[in-house]
């Protein structure tokens, strides 16, 4: 490889590499928010699909949970099981909404808005029908995103599980990089917040503008670029912590590739304009998306040192910086991830990355396009 195709690979490959570093340096100094007090009106939105099982108690939680006079409205999405039913029992306000058509969260949260408009909230906090959030988060998040007047995302993190194997521990470490370590990094850094999914709570005016109307396997990812491109930029809450348990062994593969394949979709269609916004909080937002998942990143990394000449300053460099992004991992491991991920896995990880090589493959040849329900059943076993 001549000098300076060797020196383009080089700022190909290696600056995605060093904007996960700096996120990764930044997510030990991250930025504190003022304290919010009050209490404002709250909706708790929950959308459902065959949750029978689950949502009476979802429901019965988050009523000892919610601050006093909040109100609970559960969207019984196209439901093949008593998902409403449960969940009236249990005492939520509950619609159902039946479009196969149009199947998706995203739908389901644009009807829980359309009933929610006739008597608007001060805030709007959407939790999925398989999470829980601590009575301080719920206040928290509902006075955050009162007073500051922008949305405002949970850290949403996966439950440990290790009786599930080593496969759902690495996938949970890999959660918990994404939405704690590289979250409090983009906060430091003043970049708007990524919406997970869960634990999100919007001020009304926020929500109302929320193009939520979507099929999009990562709708919430979309809502809030979009959001942010109207001046609207999440704000993360690391303070607020969401909880879910993690898909069973045999969902695992498939609820990642469903996430990675919408990420890397919106990722190309998203990053290049908002670089170019000119905006520092947008430009940053892009750069962050234009990273492929760290798994990804790291198998073409070591492909880039495979083509480069071992003598050549290109390679010492791309050398160093990998070097780097290990150490600064290990280091997020030891502050964030212990219980997520015992130590006697971290040798597992070179093997999590091959297995996740027919995603990536996938994610080429035959891209998820469609959302589907992630199986978390209580079945499992080690890998």
């Amino acid at each position: 490889m001549t000098g300076a195709m060797a020196w383009i690979l080089l700022a190909a490959v290696g600056l995605p590499t060093l904007v996960v570093a700096v996120e990764l340096v930044a997510a030990h100094w991250p930025r504190r928010l003022p304290a919010a007090s009050g209490s404002p009106r709250t909706a708790l939105l929950v959308p459902a699909h065959d949750e029978g099982v689950d949502i009476a108690g979802t429901v019965r939680a988050l009523r000892a949970a919610a601050p006093a006079g909040s109100r609970i409205l559960v969207v019984a999405d196209n439901c093949t099981d008593d998902s409403a039913e449960q969940a009236r029992r249990a005492g939520a306000e509950t619609i159902e909404r039946r479009d196969p058509a149009r199947r998706g969260k995203g739908f389901a949260l644009d009807f829980g808005r359309d009933r929610l408009a006739a008597d608007p909230p001060d805030v709007v906090i959407v939790l999925d029908a398989d999470c829980a959030i601590d009575r301080d988060g719920l206040a928290r998040l509902a006075a955050a995103a009162h007073i500051i007047g922008r949305p405002v995302q949970s850290a949403y993190l996966l439950r440990p599980r290790p009786e599930l194997g080593a496969l759902v521990a690495l996938s949970g470490f890999a959660f918990l990089l994404r939405n704690l370590v590289r979250q409090r990094g983009l906060a430091r850094l003043g970049a708007p917040a990524l919406l997970t999914g869960s634990g999100m709570a919007f001020p009304w005016a926020c929500f109302a503008a929320a193009p939520l109307a979507s099929a999009d396997v990562v709708e919430d990812l979309t809502i809030g670029i979009a959001l942010a491109r109207m001046g609207m930029d999440p704000v993360f809450l690391a303070e607020a912590v969401t909880l879910s348990d993690p898909a069973r062994r045999a969902a695992t593969l498939p609820q990642r590739r469903r996430w990675e394949h919408g990420f890397l979709r919106t990722a190309w269609r998203e990053a290049p304009s908002l670089i170019a916004a000119g905006r520092w909080p947008l430009a940053w937002l892009g750069l962050h998306l234009a990273v492929p998942p760290l798994a990804l990143l790291v198998l073409i990394d070591l492909f880039a040192l495979a083509l480069l000449d071992r003598n050549s300053p290109p390679f010492a460099l791309l050398a160093a910086l990998l070097a780097l992004l290990a150490l600064l991992l290990l280091l997020g491991w030891a502050r964030f991830g212990r219980a997520q991920l015992p130590a006697r896995q971290l040798m597992l990880i070179p093997l999590y990355m091959v297995w996740k090589l027919p995603l990536y493959a996938a994610a080429m040849l035959r891209p998820e396009r469609s959302w589907t329900r992630t199986d978390r059943g209580r079945d499992g076993g080690d890998v």
